[in-house]
């Protein structure tokens, strides 16, 4: 699906199905660096379910158009602007690492637009490793390995993946291939620079269920528990064996989870 949002052609992806005004509305938001196509399973699920979906390419990533955002806070007013683009009053956010924050920072903003929250390999700080943000700003080929042998927990490193003879790391690494020079470096200095996530968990005011992975060493479980329990009533989910990359190390237990609250 295509749409102009903020005067720039922005890209979305609705499961396999037309987009419905009519029903509920979820939006996915991919992290650092990555587009929507992370989101394949859960969207095509829901969408399929008698839900709406947009799981978007954040501007300049994937198809959308423009330079990428270089604060939480103005992605957070950016998601705003595509609902209002779609006539949607309201939706649940759904983000995963940097689409998180975007997720978080846009309820504790704009809380009467948004009727659920879930958030995946969150914190309530992102601070990024110095080695990946300058590699990043050389658009060195380092920043995508470490990222993907930082962000992969067992199933990466050690196989098991459900898909008989795919390679979840390689697969990593090429979809970060694409991005465009300078994208990722603007995500990771946008997520290192957020620093109001405990303030923005208090204010959240509907149903929330953070989903962790405990194997994640980009953002611990340990981080994700502390988020949750700042979020009034939130949910916590721990998938055991599962690091950062959970829509791809443990798909249908990452389903499960979002099958909870979305």
């Amino acid at each position: 699906m295509d749409l102009t949002v903020a005067g720039q052609h922005v890209h979305a992806g609705t499961g396999g199905r037309a987009f419905d005004p009519d029903l509920p509305l979820i939006v996915f938001l991919h992290g650092a660096g990555l587009d929507h196509t992370v989101w394949a399973l859960p969207a095509r699920y829901f969408a399929h379910r008698d839900r709406s979906v947009l799981a978007v390419d954040l501007p300049g990533h994937g198809k959308s158009q423009g330079a990428p955002l270089t604060s939480i806070a103005a992605l957070a007013d950016w998601v705003v602007k595509l609902l209002d683009e779609v006539g949607a009053g309201r939706a649940a956010l759904a983000g995963h690492s940097q689409g998180a924050l975007i997720a978080l920072e846009t309820t504790a903003r704009h809380g009467s637009r948004v009727r659920a929250l879930a958030l995946l390999g969150a914190a309530p700080k992102m601070p990024v490793h110095p080695d990946l943000l300058a590699s990043a700003e050389a658009n060195d080929h380092k920043a995508f390995d470490l990222m993907t042998s930082w962000g992969f927990g067992p199933a990466g490193h050690l196989g098991g993946a459900r898909v008989p003879g795919s390679w979840l790391m390689g697969g990593g690494e090429r979809l970060l291939e694409r991005v465009r020079p300078g994208v990722l470096h603007a995500d990771l200095t946008a997520c290192n620079a957020y620093q109001e996530g405990m303030e923005a968990a208090a204010k959240v005011a509907c149903p929330a269920v953070v989903i962790m992975g405990a194997e994640d060493k980009m953002t611990p479980a340990r981080a994700g528990a502390k988020l949750a329990g700042a979020i009034p009533k939130a949910q916590q989910v721990l998938i055991p064996g599962c690091g950062h990359m959970m829509l791809a190390e443990k798909p249908d237990e990452t389903l499960d989870a979002l099958r909870t609250i979305l």
